[in-house]
C-alpha cells in the first residue's frame, strides 16, 4: 500500500493532496452548509463544530484502512475531500467517498476529474481491483459523474438511510480495474 504522504496526485483540473489539521476550518464550513450536507450521509448528524471535526479528522488519520485527500484546483483552491475507505488489500477493494464543499464548483467537472485521479491511484499504486460507492438514488449529478468514470449500477438499497428523518433509497455502484474511464 502507498500512503497519502507523497506528492499530490495531479489531474487535468485538480490535484489531490494530503489533508492537514489546517483544513479543519474548511470541513466545519463545508459540512455546516445545508446544501452540501443534503447529499452526504451526514444529513442526520449534529451541526459540525471545530472540535467535532478535529475529532473526526484524528479518528480518520489513525484508521489504516482509510486514505483521504483534499481536492484542490491546480491553482491551489481547496474544493472538497475524496477518500478511499474500508481498504481491504487482501481482497483488493475499497469504497469511494467524495464531497465537493465549494458549491460554485459543482457541475463543472472537478469531482469527475478528482475521481479519475483517485481511481488511477487505486488501480495503479494501491493495486486494488474494485472500488465501490453508495449514493442517494436521486443524486443525478453525482451518478452522472460516477458513470463517466466507469462506475456501473449494481443494486438499489431501499430505504437505506434517513434524510431529514425520512428513509431514502440509495444506489450501489462499482468499477473494476480495467473498466475505469
Amino acid at each position: 500500500m502507498t500512503l497519502v504522504d507523497g506528492p499530490p496526485l495531479v489531474g487535468k483540473l485538480v490535484r489531490l493532496r494530503k489533508r492537514t489539521t489546517a483544513d479543519i476550518p474548511l470541513f466545519v464550513r463545508w459540512y455546516g452548509d445545508h446544501d452540501v450536507r443534503h447529499w452526504l450521509h451526514m444529513s442526520e448528524a449534529d451541526e459540525p463544530t471545530f472540535e467535532s471535526e478535529q475529532a473526526r479528522f484524528q479518528q480518520s488519520e489513525s484508521d489504516s484502512t482509510r486514505f483521504s485527500w483534499i481536492i484542490e484546483t491546480n491553482e491551489g483552491k481547496p474544493l472538497g475531500v475524496i477518500a478511499l475507505v474500508g481498504i481491504d488489500a487482501a481482497h483488493g477493494r475499497a469504497e469511494l467517498g467524495i464531497s465537493i464543499g465549494e458549491k460554485a464548483y459543482w457541475g463543472r467537472g472537478y469531482g469527475t476529474d478528482a475521481i479519475r485521479v483517485l481511481l488511477g491511484h487505486a488501480f495503479g499504486a494501491l493495486n486494488l481491483r474494485r472500488v465501490t460507492l453508495i449514493t442517494d438514488a436521486d443524486n443525478e449529478r453525482g451518478i452522472r459523474s460516477y458513470e463517466k468514470c466507469g462506475f456501473v449500477h449494481e443494486g438499489l438499497l431501499r430505504a437505506h438511510r434517513l434524510r431529514y428523518g425520512r428513509p431514502i433509497d440509495m444506489l450501489a455502484m462499482a468499477v473494476i480495474a480495467g473498466e475505469a474511464k
